[in-house]
């Protein structure tokens, strides 16, 4: 059985629509499948009813940026986290709202980062970016606009070469602070939902991960078992940036504490790795 429980569409930062998933899931034999778009659940019911027709089995997913703290790391300070949703209602109305109120205030935060890029390229010397510039960047966001968009649009622009550059030389020194959501909201809202709350890609080198925090695993685990596992459901254990010995641990600790297992590959298609993670069969009988 191929197993792809993370991937993200064009409602979020993916390349693809949610048909091309689904046809691309379909034609790499994948039949147990989530789309996790970033505070978005938009698409959860064209993929529910497209899943079906094809014969995938699907579960409803998301993925919550969470603000999440430690006072024994960084002095204290925030840093973010990612967590996924699973088997909620898409039409719960609480979380809905919530998600609404995030989308609000992530155009929000676009538009002020794009006043700090504007103020970087005038020292050097480059052509600000208009309003007809950031309507062409949320025009390019079918769903949930976000750093990556402005990261291709600067491509595009021919401002900066790849992604990569546009956040190494930009986006990261001109960011402005996401929507604050905190742990127990986010799991509060998740289980009233009837859903599942999930630690995505815990020590995830290059992404939102307990990495940042320290790379020590035992140490990671320590932070989940003193700050974490009380809001949790799961444990992310198979993942694309994952190494063999991250996922030993997780699955070690996830065992002890009786708590769900997931994978995936955490595809934006670009290049498409949907189902190349191999996630065991028996994480399809959890659900």
């Amino acid at each position: 059985m191929i197993i792809d429980l993370h991937i993200h569409s064009k409602s979020s930062d993916g390349k693809l629509t949610v048909a091309e998933i689904i046809g691309e899931a379909q034609s790499r034999n994948i039949s147990f499948l989530s789309i996790t778009d970033h505070d978005s659940i938009s698409c959860q019911s064209e993929a529910l009813s497209l899943a079906k027709k094809v014969g995938i089995r699907y579960v409803c997913g998301v993925e919550l940026n969470v603000t999440f703290s430690h006072p024994r790391y960084r002095e204290g300070k925030p840093v973010s986290l990612d967590f996924l949703g699973y088997s909620f209602d898409p039409t719960n109305e609480a979380l809905k709202e919530k998600l609404d109120v995030v989308a609000k205030y992530r155009e929000e935060r676009a538009a002020r980062i794009m006043d700090n890029l504007n103020a970087e390229f005038d020292k050097e010397g480059i052509q600000k970016l208009t309003k007809a510039d950031f309507a062409e960047i949320e025009s390019s966001a079918d769903g949930v606009l976000g750093r990556p968009h402005i990261a291709e649009y600067l491509v595009k622009k021919k401002i900066v070469v790849s992604r990569q550059e546009a956040f190494d030389k930009y986006l990261v020194k001109c960011d402005v602070p996401k929507y604050p959501v905190y742990l127990d909201e986010a799991s509060r809202i998740m289980r009233k939902a009837g859903g599942k709350l999930v630690l995505a890609h815990p020590n995830d080198p290059h992404g939102t991960s307990l990495n940042v925090l320290t790379k020590s695993l035992p140490e990671q685990m320590t932070i989940v078992q003193d700050r974490v596992l009380s809001f949790i459901d799961g444990l992310e254990c198979w993942h694309s940036r994952h190494d063999a010995s991250t996922t030993e641990h997780y699955v070690k600790f996830a065992k002890e504490h009786r708590l769900l297992m997931t994978g995936g590959s955490d595809c934006h298609q670009n290049p498409i790795v949907m189902g190349t993670v191999q996630v065991p069969d028996f994480v399809a009988d959890q659900f």
